[in-house]
């Protein structure tokens, strides 16, 4: 972690590192952006000696932004189990898509990778707050076990223990196949299904593709996730005939190709899709208005 200096400009400096931390924590810009401002306002509670007395700022906040992140997790946990339907993290447009809009959003200081795709942040949202705490600081970061030890009120033995654990997870899972590949088996099952073409999703979607989709309550979805290609096919072609004049867009989604559904210009759906051996392996859905609301100021 770097030294921040304790200038206005060194700690506001430290903001785009923090937000980037928090959202690859919580999942959500916006939960991100409230955890970094209440650890700046906990930075700016301390009293002007003792701000001169912390060697790192840029340490300090990172600290406190991930102890703040730490309680977040843990209280998730129970409003997911009370969230209707399944839950998925924020998905994102990139910067292009982005700069189309208007007005500062935490999003706009995000950098996509792949740490942030949304095959990564669903094995991210399996582990315990701890182990993700340690995996993404030490793993995706790279900040020594001995100061995420200070974070997570644990020996940096312990820290480790928990960052290979989580990176078991990861392994059992296998990396979204971005790319020129990802972007044409995207392509084709957009065009499959502006036809309505069932056989040709059909062909798209490996026979044990799994579509998950987010609705939180606010938007018309299925609540559980459909398993299999066929029915997959048919749910999606289904979708099409109940919404006449439903535009897809391709668009990059958390960094990799994706799916925007307008409808009279609004966007209404984002699908991000998870791609191996040239057939669709895992569809994500998100609906909620609430986190679509970064892709509806672009249009």
């Amino acid at each position: 972690m770097g030294t921040a200096g304790t200038s206005t400009e060194g700690i506001t400096g430290e903001r785009h590192q923090l937000i980037n931390v928090a959202y690859r924590l919580l999942g959500s810009p916006a939960e991100a952006e409230d955890a970094v401002q209440e650890a700046y306002a906990r930075w700016y509670a301390l009293t002007p000696s003792r701000r001169e007395e912390i060697v790192s700022p840029g340490a300090w906040l990172t600290t406190v932004t991930g102890r703040i992140c730490l309680d977040v997790l843990g209280s998730a946990r129970a409003r997911r189990e009370r969230y209707v339907g399944a839950w998925l993290p924020d998905p994102l447009p990139d910067r292009a898509e982005r700069d189309r809009g208007h007005g500062a959003d935490p999003a706009d200081q995000l950098v996509l990778d792949e740490s942030v795709t949304m095959a990564f942040l669903v094995v991210l949202e399996s582990m315990t707050p701890a182990e993700r705490v340690a995996f993404v600081l030490h793993d995706v970061f790279r900040y020594p076990f001995a100061e995420i030890a200070d974070i997570l009120s644990r020996t940096p033995a312990a820290c480790k223990q928990l960052a290979a654990s989580a990176r078991r997870r990861v392994r059992v899972t296998r990396p979204p196949a971005a790319g020129a590949g990802q972007a044409d088996v995207v392509r084709q099952v957009k065009e499959a299904w502006e036809a309505k073409d069932i056989a040709a999703l059909v062909d798209l979607l490996d026979p044990a593709a799994v579509m998950t989709a987010d609705g939180g309550g606010m938007a018309g979805t299925v609540l559980r996730p459909i398993e299999g290609g066929a029915l997959i096919a048919r749910y999606m072609v289904a979708i099409a005939d109940k919404v006449p004049g439903l535009e897809l867009l391709e668009r990059s989604v958390n960094g990799v190709p994706g799916l925007v559904a307008q409808s009279a210009g609004a966007v209404e759906t984002v699908a991000s899709f998870d791609v191996a051996d040239g057939r669709v392996t895992r569809i994500w859905v998100v609906r909620n208005p609430e986190k679509l609301r970064p892709w509806a100021r672009n249009g």
